[in-house]
């Protein structure tokens, strides 16, 4: 297939020129857009839409026909892969995500297998194929799924938690099973993500939403090493094209020099790591997502865009720099808030290349 027709976001990703910054929005499609709300009524439920591969498309496309945004991000769940693991994924109204057989012995643990991503992930995989259809090349298409780190918080807690006693415990207590765990994941993870490339996927990323949960020493042999295992398995090259990998550890800042020699062409931040100082840790290494707090889209717009100006000020005319959220939109955000976002990424990103006369 051709390159995308804005290609900004693969370009900034292996750190070549773009004429300005790329942006795109951790859960851009979702409950912050009336239009997304008005799909999944449709659909019945959470889990009904992420399974059915032509609403996943309608509402992957949604905010790209609302904002310029420069790529379009798979909608899914990472909890997709322990749910084809048998684990009986199911969400309860107001708690969030649940399994209905959490596991926590030697024999649960010793009996996951990785799923067969073309059998028991078909709708993902078919929903990329899509989605690839539908966005006709205009901006690329992003697939991801959760860390081994990630998934196994929700597999042993058996939801959400505060605190991942039983895991902590697990990993103190039986490192041996909880590596078995995270093999066994990590290996599911790297078949899914290949199945999403072979299937369109033009970039990936890991979502390590809990890593920022361990100590340094449990980030790195828990965490870390199982994220660095999928890069090494992942296709990097598909359709003659490069494949850029993503990595995100939210509350992972302090690891950066680390995360830099794991294989990724970039590394995700949240907003609490200064985007610029970020740079000069990791030098030319990978390129760099991020990093506005979400809830400051609860500002006005002009408040917005100073915010906005700040990051890209903080990082500079290089080239590398993905804009996003440091995490995940509200769901309470105001459209016309993206909107106003969008606007001053593309506009002052203009104007700080134009004055460095790159």
């Amino acid at each position: 297939m051709a390159a995308p027709r804005n290609d900004s976001f693969l370009r900034a990703l292996l750190r070549q020129p773009t004429d300005h910054t790329p942006i795109w929005l951790m859960r851009q499609a979702g409950r912050y857009l009336p239009e997304y709300c008005a799909t999944r009524r449709r659909a019945g439920s959470f889990l009904q839409l992420c399974k059915s591969p032509a609403m996943a498309c309608e509402v992957t496309l949604q905010p790209l026909e609302r904002f310029p945004l420069d790529a379009a991000i798979l909608f899914s769940d990472i909890l997709t892969v322990p749910d084809a693991m048998g684990l009986g994924l199911y969400f309860a109204d107001g708690e969030g995500p649940k399994f209905e057989r959490p596991v926590r012995s030697e024999a649960a643990i010793h009996a996951l297998r990785a799923p067969d991503p073309h059998d028991e992930l078909r709708y993902v995989v078919d929903a990329v194929s899509e989605i690839r259809r539908a966005l006709d090349n205009s901006v690329p298409l992003i697939g991801f799924s959760g860390s081994p780190w990630t998934l196994a918080s929700y597999m042993v807690e058996g939801g959400a938690s505060d605190d991942y006693r039983h895991l902590k415990t697990l990993m103190l207590d039986r490192p041996d099973l909880l590596h078995h765990l995270l093999g066994v994941t990590a290996q599911a993870v790297t078949d899914y993500l290949n199945a999403q490339i072979e299937a369109g996927a033009q970039a990936v990323m890991i979502f390590d939403s809990w890593g920022g949960a361990l100590s340094a020493h449990g980030y790195l042999e828990f965490s870390l090493a199982y994220m660095q295992r999928i890069i090494a398995g992942l296709k990097r090259e598909h359709d003659g094209e490069r494949v850029p990998v993503i990595m995100f550890t939210k509350g992972g800042g302090q690891w950066l020099e680390a995360q830099a020699e794991a294989g990724a062409d970039a590394l995700g931040l949240d907003w609490t790591t200064d985007i610029g100082l970020a740079r000069q840790r990791v030098g030319h290494k990978v390129a760099l997502q991020g990093n506005f707090d979400p809830t400051a889209l609860f500002a006005q717009p002009a408040s917005i865009a100073r915010e906005a100006e700040r990051i890209l000020d903080s990082f500079g005319p290089h080239p590398g720099h993905v804009f996003n959220l440091g995490h995940g939109i509200s769901q309470h955000t105001p459209p016309e808030h993206v909107s106003a976002l969008v606007e001053a990424v593309h506009r002052h990103s203009r104007s700080i290349r134009a004055a460095a006369g790159v």
